[in-house]
């Protein structure tokens, strides 16, 4: 179903022509006009007694998309809602059987597959009469009967409490983990607003505001297109009637113009593709009301190609990108409107090729490219894909599943895994709100060339949980684009995303990651262990492990100290005779580093690494040298300095890490955190100065920490 096609006040419907490089152009099916049907074109002007004839515009669109479909079982759920819905009315004023035959169509005009047409045409019947939910599935089987049950217990749902976070976790639970639930639900509130006129001012403002705050963003994040838009035109009518008006005006006004700079650039780019041989659908695809109500508000007045876009469909993926070739090189392309949803689909299946050409006269016509495959889930999204328990076909089981089907697992069941972890009912629903509130997504890419798919602002955070779930817990770090990142680094579309993750099984999350959790999983996954691990003094214990320790009260050896006497320790000879030798803290000089010396002060030589910064400051001040070298002894001490990650027991990992290799401790600095990030210095005394790279190796390898390096400190004076 096209709901921007169907509108009466569109500038007509859309243009449905077949262009190909040898033939005439011919009309495809006609679209059933839905929003007619849903109410007296049902029954016609037929009486009570022809009602059975109805069903036929149901089972025309199933057979256009399904046409080996088992036929008798829809019959067979048509005769037993009619017969148990007979009498009723509805408000309207109509039969009750037209609301559940108007649902039904509604899905099947999407592509939805038998079954869930069948549970359809019954969702109201155990609810409103008395059949009951035994009878159901003993004459149409145990799917239809849990789709049937998923509905009625929506239907129990107060949706005019819908803000209460408790109303909503009991809706979600109600869908189970069966997508096709909500679809009936999304088309079963469709065709309530449709008819939503001849209810009290108050409550029809009270439903489209339940409409517009949950269900149209579930219809978005579901993928069904259709829906959604025709959703979002009658909320806009019923909430803010002055400027639907105002946007039906300009919408007519358009169509009554004589030139329409859409159709001029349609036949333009149909005689292109038509000379490359490229066999393509080129219609003008109108946009819908609250399309152009965006549009006039971000343009400021419009002109005729902003009242819609042109769609391209073609039979094959590569076909979409040689048409993209073709009117790239024959059209004035606007490359900045350029977008690949293709080879990069959106989260809800969605699939295309974005792009803008200018016309002749400068306006730019935003153009969508795509197959017909892509094109039926763009419109129909997850109810085009039919029974989410059926094993997906052979060609479809990618390792990225949920760019096959979102039904496995599927964002509805990610809610369900939501609202089953959030530690209470508020929790949930403020992180909801925040991810149905998006409407904007990039995509990340992993190193072994899978995807995630996160809402724009994401952070690493964000990406630890998509990816491992519970177990980012662990995450130490990460490396964007081949760089090392703090886990607060908002992500941008397009990188590439490394994450590090810590071996320790005890690994806790840290209080602070949540100013940087932006989606539901990780939010939920964080509060649920803070909640479940408080601290003694009311802090949690993440908030204890993350803080780093006390300074040692061994203070560091300051610049040019003289490392302490010790007996074996390594020695160096200076080329002064009778000079106390130092060597200097600013970078800890060991066996074999090339070293020099200065004299300073009481008659001392200072030793340094000859690449030092202190030694190339004292020769740019002419400093005279004095010849070292080493002499015996092995022992040596020198200053390392370790960056890492914050995470729990890092510092006690560390120094077990140290001693292992030998090195005793002589004093150790903890910087505060900074950005996740915390640096640590350490004097260490070796017995041989050779284990100086095995212990920088081991001090890399703990979790967390990411560089190791000796002493660099610049000198306040020499």
């Amino acid at each position: 179903m096209n709901a921007e096609a169907v509108n009466p006040a569109s500038p007509g419907s859309v243009t449905s022509e077949h262009v190909t490089s040898t033939g005439p152009r011919r009309k495809a099916r006609p679209r059933l006009d839905l929003r007619r049907l849903g109410r007296a074109a049902l029954l016609g002007t037929t009486a009570r007694d022809r009602l059975p004839d109805a069903i036929g515009h149901v089972v025309d669109a199933h057979r256009a998309h399904h046409p080996d479909a088992d036929l008798e079982i829809l019959r067979r759920a048509y005769v037993l809602a009619e017969s148990s819905h007979r009498g009723q009315m509805r408000k309207s004023g109509e039969p009750y059987i037209t609301h559940p035959l108007a649902v039904t169509l509604i899905l099947a005009e999407l592509g939805a597959e038998t079954t869930t047409l069948t549970a359809s045409l019954l969702h109201d019947t155990v609810e409103d009469t008395d059949v009951t939910l035994e009878q159901v599935g003993e004459e149409f089987g145990e799917e239809v009967r849990y789709l049937v049950d998923g509905v009625t217990k929506l239907e129990k749902v107060d949706y005019g409490a819908a803000a209460e976070p408790e109303t909503f976790r009991k809706m979600l639970v109600a869908t189970g983990n069966d997508v096709r639930v909500m679809s009936i639900k999304l088309a079963d509130r469709l065709h309530n607003m449709r008819t939503l006129g001849v209810m009290r001012p108050e409550k029809q403002e009270r439903i489209a505001k339940v409409t517009r705050d949950v269900l149209i963003p579930l219809a978005e994040r579901l993928g069904v297109q259709a829906l959604k838009t025709e959703l979002e035109d009658l909320v806009f009518a019923i909430l803010h009637p002055d400027e639907y008006a105002h946007t039906r005006e300009l919408i007519v006004r358009n169509a009554a113009r004589a030139d329409d700079p859409l159709a001029e650039v349609a036949d333009e780019a149909r005689k292109v593709l038509r000379e490359a041989d490229i066999t393509a659908e080129v219609l003008i695809r109108p946009r819908h009301f609250v399309s152009v109500h965006r549009v006039s508000r971000k343009r400021g007045p419009l002109r005729g190609a902003d009242f819609g876009r042109l769609l391209v469909l073609v039979n094959e993926d590569a076909d979409c990108y040689g048409v993209l070739g073709e009117l790239h090189t024959c059209m004035t392309p606007v490359v900045s409107e350029f977008k690949d949803f293709i080879a990069v689909p959106k989260f809800n299946l969605y699939q295309s090729l974005h792009t803008a050409v200018a016309g002749g006269d400068g306006q730019v016509v935003e153009v969508l490219i795509r197959t017909h495959q892509m094109h039926k889930v763009a419109e129909a999204g997850v109810v085009a894909l039919g029974n989410p328990y059926a094993a997906p076909p052979e060609e479809q089981s990618a390792s990225d599943g949920e760019r096959v089907d979102p039904t496995r697992p599927g964002w509805l069941s990610r809610l369900l895994d939501w609202q089953r972890a959030a530690p209470d009912p508020d929790t949930f629903w403020s992180t909801l709100r925040e991810d149905l509130a998006q409407d904007r997504e990039i995509t990340v890419f992993r190193p072994d060339g899978g995807t995630l798919g996160l809402p724009e602002g994401a952070t690493c955070v964000d990406a630890a949980y998509a990816q491992y779930g519970e177990d980012a817990h662990a995450c130490i770090g990460a490396r964007v684009n081949g760089r090392l990142a703090t886990l607060s680094t908002v992500l941008k579309d397009g990188d590439t995303v490394q994450l590090l993750m810590g071996q320790d099984a005890a690994s806790e999350p840290s209080r602070e990651w949540l100013e940087h959790a932006h989606t539901p999983a990780a939010r939920i996954a964080i509060q649920r262990w803070l909640a479940a691990h408080p601290a003694p003094d009311g802090a949690t214990a993440a908030d204890t492990a993350a803080r780093p320790p006390a300074q040692d009260p061994a203070p560091s050896p300051a610049p040019d100290a003289p490392a302490p006497g010790r007996p074996g320790a390594a020695q160096v000879l200076a080329d002064r005779a009778g000079a106390t030798v130092r060597l200097a803290g600013c970078c800890t000089p060991v066996p074999p580093d090339e070293v020099t010396g200065f004299p300073v002060r009481g008659g001392a030589v200072t030793v340094h690494r000859v690449g030092c910064a202190v030694v190339a400051r004292m020769k740019g001040a002419g400093r005279a040298e004095v010849g070292v070298r080493w002499g015996e002894g092995a022992e040596c001490r020198v200053t390392l300095v370790a960056e890492s990650f914050v995470r729990p027991h890092l510092l006690a990992d560390l120094t077990e890490a140290m001693a292992l290799e030998g090195a005793e401790i002589v004093s150790a600095t903890v910087e505060p955190p900074e950005r996740q990030q915390v640096r640590h210095t350490y004097t260490v005394q070796l017995p041989d100065a050779a284990h100086l790279p095995a212990l920088m190796r081991a001090m890399r390898d703990v979790a967390g920490v990411y560089d190791v390096s000796r002493a660099q400190r610049q000198a306040p004076g020499v």
